[in-house]
């Protein structure tokens, strides 16, 4: 029965595909297409393995936003990233010390690299540049088009890792209200979207530990589709929040769905995948009320006993309340806690308590906590 019901999906699907293919080739035909990319997404690994995703697009000429932006110049810039033209089944080189990799891209012009190089992987630094390099020759006067990948690798001493959602976790996104999610998300930029006052320096504070060396990983789970990377990855960057892979997720019809896997589906899957990786470290999980965290952070920890450290949830709506109490009760019954929290600060005395940051850093948190709330006060 179920198959009967794909079959019309399955049907649409290679109609999108087809009109894809017609509309590309009339682009590439009329010059529309002028230049591409390769869009590499930040990859991670261990001394086996490593994993990077990316893909090749016509150049949509976004480029970096400015807090002088416009409100219609956010909504012509957001548009873009949301039309893009993708280019399927060309191959892209991938060459990581001294050696080289090759894929192709899918249907929705997505590669994916699982690099086992041949020699023991070195690991200088905690992020490590791989070369990538279209193959083939798609458009006229094309020249050549590489780009840089940063893939993270563990280096140093790792107390813990974070892993943390971004809508409504880190920067108020309204995901329960698609009327201000929407508004939210194409009127404003990186730098006019600001996050919950104290985040960065609570993140920053985790990441360094109890050591005072930038070396505990985060890695930031989203469904926000793959169309928002580069401006995800900006905000990040523009808050002073530390740099870690994007793992977001593809949401355009396939051939099962009408929109490819679902919010929850996606979150364990890539999380699973951080933990099977880094099998040693144990892991702190941040997410927000708002959705489906608690739920997806319970499994998590069934799943993965003695592996979760802490859970952090941030309180975004009362009518949560009463889930998330129910949900942290079972979660407390496999050795877990999970801590609703009103605001950052709330989360950083927690983790001072626990010994999982220096009370050094107490003061820089609590500083820019009421900073940040003055700007927010002025936007």
């Amino acid at each position: 029965m179920s198959q009967k019901r794909n079959i019309p999906l399955t049907i649409l699907y290679e109609i999108k595909l087809a009109i894809s293919q017609v509309v590309l080739w009339l682009w590439i035909k009329l010059g529309l297409v002028k230049s591409l990319l390769i869009v590499p997404y930040e990859g991670f690994g261990n001394e086996k393995e490593i994993l990077l995703v990316g893909r090749v697009i016509r150049d949509n000429r976004v480029g970096e936003s400015s807090p002088e932006d416009s409100v219609w110049r956010n909504i012509g810039k957001m548009r873009r990233r949301f039309m893009s033209v993708v280019i399927p089944g060309v191959e892209v080189k991938a060459e990581f010390q001294g050696e080289e990799f090759f894929a192709k891209t899918d249907e929705e012009g997505y590669f994916e690299f699982k690099i086992h190089p041949k020699k023991a992987i070195q690991f200088p630094s905690r992020w490590q540049q791989i070369e990538l390099t279209l193959m083939d020759r798609v458009i006229k006067n094309q020249g050549e088009v590489n780009a840089c990948a940063d893939v993270f690798l563990p280096v140093g001493n790792i107390d813990y890792g974070i892993i943390s959602d971004v809508d409504d976790t880190i920067v108020p996104t309204g995901a329960m209200r698609m009327t201000e999610m929407l508004k939210t998300t194409f009127a404003k930029n990186a730098h006019t979207r600001v996050p919950f006052p104290g985040v960065s320096a609570f993140y920053k504070a985790l990441q360094q530990g109890t050591d005072g060396i930038d070396s505990n990983p985060f890695f930031y789970v989203s469904s926000s589709p793959w169309n928002l990377y580069d401006f995800l990855h900006e905000l990040l960057r523009i808050h002073h929040i530390p740099q870690g892979p994007l793992m977001l997720r593809d949401i355009g019809l396939s051939r099962t769905e009408f929109i490819s896997g679902s919010h929850s589906e996606h979150k364990l899957e890539q999380i699973r995948h951080i933990l099977a990786t880094y099998t040693q470290v144990p892991f702190m999980l941040i997410g927000d009320s708002g959705q489906e965290d608690p739920a997806i952070y319970l499994q998590i920890v069934k799943e993965f006993p003695r592996r979760i450290l802490m859970i952090f949830i941030r309180d975004v709506h009362s009518s949560r309340h009463a889930s998330v109490e129910k949900i942290s009760k079972e979660v407390k019954e496999h050795g877990v806690e999970m801590l609703l929290v009103k605001n950052t600060l709330e989360a950083s005395q927690y983790a001072l308590a626990k010994g999982w940051v220096l009370e050094a850093d107490m003061d820089d948190i609590a500083k820019e906590k009421v900073k940040n709330e003055a700007e927010n006060k002025e936007v």
